[in-house]
């Protein structure tokens, strides 16, 4: 009996595998198509956007960028169009100050590569808020999860330590990329969920805003993708970063202490949220104290 029941055993194991590997040469096979059919039309620079918006208000904030592609702005023909200039146009009206923006994003960008961008910023630089894009390089090039956030944590801590407000948007749904061909494009939505997720919580507990761009831009992407995607139709285009831009700006605003709330799609650092609840019951309590009933009522 024991015999019998081993052969089947093994035989499904071997189908197994055989199986396993047959996908990995599908998947391998559809990821070298992708890359071929995207190509690189844009080339791997984007539009130098670093300066002060709107000097004339004065009083600059200083803006930092970090991150891969999409926090460079590739994509964007104009340096308004990138995501540092669309973020720091809207920071500057809100605000009516300036806004100082440095970009130290990188192009191809991992998660692991947020150390060394740091590292390369001037000695004795300080931003005010820093907003950080990054994880569409951990999902394709295949960066375990876990090791891709803690990365990401450590990049947020970093920031923290000398006062910088962060802003992180966490991995945009790799779902909406209408050249990738299915199942792969299917794998890459679980996968950059998978990863958003992840970083959402590295991100709320080292301190940072966090904002799922999957929830709260991706179905512009998904819905109108001739007009978000850039010409490599991987790459937000001059719309895609505004919608991007208008989708992280009310965390960024509560960061520097303008809100006190975040709309859908966003969260707030775990120290904030503590503080914000213990502030919001404090004042419950002092509302409700009128109507105590008080002697001879």
């Amino acid at each position: 009996m024991t015999r019998r029941l081993v052969l089947p055993a093994a035989v499904l194991g071997a189908a197994a595998g055989v199986a396993s590997y047959a996908v990995r040469g599908l998947l391998a096979r559809q990821a070298a198509a992708a890359r071929h059919l995207i190509g690189k039309p844009l080339g791997e620079q984007a539009p130098y956007a670093d300066r002060v918006w709107k000097r004339t208000y004065g009083d600059p904030l200083d803006l930092l960028l970090l991150g891969d592609s999409i926090a460079a702005g590739l994509g964007a023909q104009r340096r308004k169009d990138t995501l540092g200039g669309r973020l720091s146009k809207g920071l500057a009206k809100h605000l009516q100050r300036g806004v100082r923006l440095r970009t130290a994003a990188v192009v191809g960008a991992e998660s692991s590569m947020l150390a060394a961008q740091l590292d390369a910023l001037p000695r004795g630089y300080r931003a005010d808020v820093a907003v950080v894009v990054v994880g569409g390089n951990d999902v394709t090039h295949r960066v375990p999860v876990a090791e891709a956030s803690a990365h990401l944590a450590e990049a947020v801590a970093r920031l923290r330590a000398q006062g910088t407000e962060v802003v992180v948007g966490t991995c945009p749904d790799l779902g909406a990329l209408r050249p990738v061909p299915q199942p792969l494009r299917r794998l890459g939505s679980l996968a950059s969920r998978q990863l958003a997720r992840a970083q959402e919580e590295a991100a709320v507990e080292a301190g940072a805003h966090a904002v799922s761009l999957a929830e709260v831009v991706g179905p512009f992407f998904t819905t109108d993708p001739d007009a978000m995607f850039s010409l490599d139709r991987f790459h937000p285009s001059a719309l895609g970063y505004r919608r991007t831009a208008e989708a992280l700006l009310p965390s960024l605003l509560t960061a520097v202490g303008e809100h006190d709330r975040v709309p859908r799609g966003h969260r707030l650092p775990r120290l904030h949220s503590t503080r914000a609840s213990a502030k919001h019951d404090a004042g419950s309590l002092i509302m409700r104290v009128p109507d105590i009933p008080g002697p001879g009522s």
